[in-house]
C-alpha cells in the first residue's frame, strides 16, 4: 500500500488544481482581441455557446486576479477618471471670465486667422477681443495685460480650454502676476467651457458670417461689427432676453420690472386670455460655470 505524507506543509497533488499551462490558456483567451474588453461572465458564456468549456467564471476571475489582469487587459494606457473643473459662481460682473480662441477661414485654403475672445460669464459681455494670424502665448499675455489696465482683474477667476496658448508657462505666469485664478476644461470636453462655445456658435451662425475672410483686416473689421452687435443689440436668451451691455450695466431689474408692469396691465384688461396667470420676467442673479452637480467623465489620456 502506498503511503501518503499527510503532515502539515507536505507537498500534495490536488487533482482539481489548474496547471500553469491551463492558467496560461485562460490568460491568453481573456487577453485576446476578441475578449479583451469582456468580463469572465461574458467570456464563459460566449465559449459555452460555441460548445467550449475552459473553466468556471470564478476560476477565470481567480486566475486574472492572480496575474493582476482583473481590471485592464489592454496594452494601451488605462482610461482614468478626470475630475471636472471646479464650480465657478458669479453673482455680478467682473468675477468670472471665460476665454477661448476660434479659427476664422482665410482666403487661402488651409490658412486661418484666430479670434481671441474674453467674456464675462455673468453678463455675457465680450470684454476683450483680438484677431491674429497665429495662436501665441505672447499675444494672449499682451491681451490680458491690456484688459487688466482697463478692468483690474485682481481676484477674478478665468476659465479656459485645454490648449497650449491657454496653459503655457508664459500666459500662466502672467495671469498669476495679475492676481487671476485660472481653471481649465478637461481634455476634449468642450462643454466645460460652455459659455465661450455658445458664443462662437452664435458668431459662426450669424446671417452675414462670410465663407472666408479676404485678409486679416477684413476679419478684424467683421469681428468689430459682431462684438458691437453682440454686446449692444443681441437680446441674449441666457440672461432674460436683454443685451449683455444692459445686464453688465445693472439695468436688468429695471427692464424686467417694466416688462412685468406692461403684462400686468394687459392681464387686467383681458384676464380671460391668461388662463395660467401672468408669468413674471426675472433678472437672473447667479450664474454657474460647471456646476457641482455635473458628473465626472472618463477620459483616455494619450501617452
Amino acid at each position: 500500500m502506498k503511503l501518503i505524507d499527510q503532515r502539515k506543509g507536505a507537498s500534495k497533488k490536488i487533482p482539481r488544481k489548474l496547471s500553469e499551462e491551463e492558467k496560461d490558456e485562460i490568460e491568453t483567451i481573456a487577453c485576446s482581441h476578441r475578449y479583451v474588453d469582456c468580463n469572465p461572465y461574458e467570456i464563459v458564456a460566449s465559449l459555452l455557446d460555441e460548445g467550449v468549456y475552459i473553466a468556471s467564471v470564478r476560476t477565470f476571475y481567480r486566475v486574472l486576479k492572480e496575474r493582476s489582469l482583473i481590471k485592464h487587459r489592454r496594452k494601451d494606457r488605462v482610461a482614468r477618471n478626470i475630475s471636472k473643473p471646479p464650480e465657478l459662481k458669479a453673482t455680478g460682473p467682473g468675477q468670472v471670465y471665460s476665454w477661448d480662441i476660434t479659427w476664422l477661414k482665410s482666403e487661402i485654403n488651409g490658412k486661418y486667422y484666430y479670434a481671441y475672445v474674453v467674456m464675462d460669464i455673468w453678463s455675457r459681455l465680450i470684454v476683450a477681443w483680438e484677431v491674429h494670424d497665429r495662436e501665441s502665448q505672447e499675444l494672449s499675455k499682451d491681451m490680458f495685460n491690456n484688459l487688466n489696465s482697463r478692468l483690474d482683474l485682481k481676484g477674478a477667476k478665468l476659465h479656459a480650454d485645454n490648449g497650449h496658448p491657454m496653459k503655457g508657462s508664459t500666459i500662466l505666469s502672467t495671469l498669476i502676476s495679475l492676481g487671476v485664478a485660472p481653471s481649465f476644461s478637461r481634455p476634449r470636453t468642450s462643454d466645460d467651457n460652455a459659455f465661450s462655445e455658445a458664443l462662437f456658435k452664435t458668431l459662426k451662425y450669424r446671417v452675414n458670417y462670410p465663407d472666408f475672410f479676404d485678409g486679416i483686416d477684413k476679419a478684424r473689421e467683421w469681428a468689430a461689427y459682431f462684438v458691437d452687435w453682440y454686446n449692444t443689440k443681441h437680446k441674449h436668451s441666457g440672461i432674460g432676453m436683454i443685451t449683455p451691455e444692459q445686464r453688465h450695466n445693472g439695468q436688468g431689474d429695471k427692464i424686467m420690472n417694466k416688462r412685468n408692469s406692461v403684462m400686468e396691465k394687459a392681464y387686467l384688461t383681458q384676464p380671460e386670455r391668461w388662463s395660467n396667470g401672468v408669468k413674471k420676467w426675472t433678472n437672473i442673479k447667479t450664474v454657474y460655470l460647471n456646476p457641482a452637480d455635473q458628473k465626472t467623465v472618463s477620459v483616455k489620456i494619450a501617452v
